[in-house]
């Protein structure tokens, strides 16, 4: 019979392992894991290619070396300073009003925990499943779809063979190498979080999550930092909500330039760094410690050999996948950031590996949910959201059938200190013609991933409205804001709060 479209129960040769996981990020990871506990026999070959600056790191994938984990470790750390500043409100005497950062204390220790996790990765990988799974730290390139050609770090070559294969080699960032000294001058997120010198004056260019998420826990550990945007904030997020974050994060001490193009990069004998730049058609330029680029990323793809199988990608490079994360080539998979229209997550990427692996060993048709999953961008004021942005709901529903209730809020803990008001707002997006079912739920305020992780599960079930105001909200938190929303923008009334 066919389990998900996978033929199952035939006649083949033999391989050397039932499944070969290329890429051990969270995704790979988390399927070798799950298909040896589930009786496989796997392989998972991970090579981290370094960066232009030379940044290599462990086994684990972006979230665990350069991504998710250190992320919101320094978010945590500028959240800290943010406190420290604030405890004399609070009746605490601290020794100083200004406490400051020792940016290489935090990197080390922000390193000594990856490592931690690098060798748990290793030990679970080559010990915890018998003779069923093994980790080999070598690039992976195919020769044919059951073929695979490895090399290792001192260039020894192996050839290993498998039925099923899953590329789960997620993606890089971009750097534009037709502006002048990018490449040789800038770092990106896969240098920042392990960066040895001081990051002084910095200058991050984009606008994407990683872009803002890197200049505000930058700015709050107490560097000038600016960011250049070309054009809007957090493409394909809510602009509503991007529009706030980005004046938080101005009112924070965050300078913008925007619109603004870089056009080259100069090192100069101070080893500082003259960065040129274009804005409404004038040349500029200012001279900063580091420049840090966040402009997108790319699948990392180009050694893989897919033109040996015939993998099919998309434009960028992706791999084109169906529903149950299959390529056009019937024996290999792919999940994760690598795969072409997937959330670009660390837990989608994990559930669909695990979900893959009970199909590939036969104890599953169940295919991986990717609507309405949940996220946070972790910037000085968090944003979580599940479903649908504004503008996404408006062009699928039409606007007259949405009723969205929203509210600025105030959290109880930003009185002591006299922190501004009205900086944290709610939004619930509801389908009128479907009962006032939520289509998009949008949260701007602190600790952001803990509060809509639970309503990620109401909306699941269909959660309507009503299910919302019915429902007796915790005093005093943020979280009940979300089931208190009655100003609908349609009203036009003033959304503004002036107490808790």
């Amino acid at each position: 019979g066919r389990l998900g479209g996978i033929k199952m129960n035939e006649e083949a040769p033999t391989y050397d392992y039932d499944l070969i996981v290329i890429g051990g990020g969270s995704g790979g990871v988390a399927t070798a894991k799950k298909a040896a506990e589930y009786g496989l026999k796997v392989a998972c070959c991970d090579f981290v290619k370094p960066s232009s600056q030379g940044t290599t790191w462990g086994l684990g994938g972006t979230c665990v070396n350069v991504g998710c984990i250190p992320k919101k470790l320094m978010h945590q750390a500028s959240l800290i300073g943010e406190h420290l500043h604030e405890a004399h409100h609070y009746g605490w005497e601290t020794p100083s009003e200004t406490p400051t950062n020792n940016w290489l204390k935090l990197v080390n220790r922000v390193e000594d925990h990856i490592k931690k996790l690098n060798f748990g990765y290793r030990a679970q990988l080559n010990t915890d499943y018998g003779d069923k799974c093994k980790y080999f730290n070598e690039l992976a390139r195919f020769v044919d779809a059951h073929t695979i050609e490895t090399v290792n770090k001192r260039g020894r070559k192996s050839t290993r063979t498998a039925k099923y294969f899953l590329v789960a080699v997620g993606g890089r960032p971009w750097l534009p190498r037709d502006v002048p000294g990018v490449v040789e001058h800038a770092i990106t997120s896969d240098d920042i979080f392990s960066y040895k010198k001081n990051p002084g004056k910095t200058l991050v260019v984009g606008a994407s999550y990683v872009a803002l998420e890197c200049a505000g826990f930058l700015n709050g550990v107490g560097f000038d930092t600016t960011v250049m945007v070309r054009s809007i904030l957090l493409r394909g997020f809510d602009q509503q909500i991007a529009e706030y974050i980005g004046s938080h994060m101005e009112s924070q001490g965050v300078k913008f330039i925007r619109p603004g193009t870089p056009t080259s990069i100069v090192k100069g004998d101070d080893e500082r760094l003259t960065v040129t730049y274009i804005v409404d058609g004038e040349v500029h330029s200012d001279v900063f410690d580091t420049v840090l680029y966040a402009t997108g990323r790319y699948a990392d793809t180009q050694y893989l050999g897919l033109e040996n199988v015939g993998i099919k990608v998309d434009n960028k490079g992706k791999l084109i996948v169906d529903e149950y994360d299959r390529t056009n080539i019937e024996n290999i998979f792919s999940v994760g950031d690598v795969a072409s229209g997937r959330p670009e997550l660390t837990p989608v990427a994990i559930q669909s590996g695990r979900r893959l692996a009970a199909r590939l060993a036969g104890l599953s048709n169940l295919k991986m949910d990717y609507d309405g999953v949940a996220t946070v961008v972790f910037t000085p004021l968090e944003y979580g959201c599940i479903g649908l942005s504004e503008e996404e709901a408006i062009e699928k529903y039409g606007g007259d059938s949405l009723e969205i209730y929203h509210s600025f809020f105030n959290p109880l803990e930003y009185y002591l200190p006299d922190r501004p008001i009205n900086q944290c707002y709610a939004k619930l997006i509801c389908d009128k013609t479907q009962n006032n079912r939520v289509v998009g739920l949008h949260y701007l305020g602190p600790n952001a991933g803990e509060i809509v992780q639970g309503y990620a599960v109401a909306m699941k079930v269909g959660v309507t409205y009503e299910h919302f105001v019915e429902t007796v909200g915790i005093h005093p938190t943020v979280s009940e804001e979300l089931v208190g929303l009655h100003i609908t923008k349609r009203s036009g009334e003033n959304p503004e709060k002036t107490s808790c």
